[in-house]
């Protein structure tokens, strides 16, 4: 499940999560826009000064490949 952090500036204690199955992370000019199946649902200007960061454990990892047999 896609984890978001967003950092704000100034450690204010303003730090938010943004969790949601269908959320995903675009830019749209100056901003970052949180869009899941309804369409926008979150969206922070370049101007802030913002740090996004996808904080959720990694989904399965692909299996190494077997060892071929000669």
């Amino acid at each position: 499940m896609p984890r978001w952090l967003i950092q704000f500036p100034g450690g204010q204690g303003r730090d938010d999560f943004r969790i949601d199955d269908d959320l995903d992370l675009t830019f749209s000019g100056d901003w970052a826009v949180f869009t899941d199946r309804h369409g926008p649902s979150f969206a922070v200007p370049a101007g802030l000064g913002v740090i996004i960061e996808r904080v959720d454990a990694p989904q399965d990892p692909d299996p190494e490949p077997a060892p071929q047999k000669e």
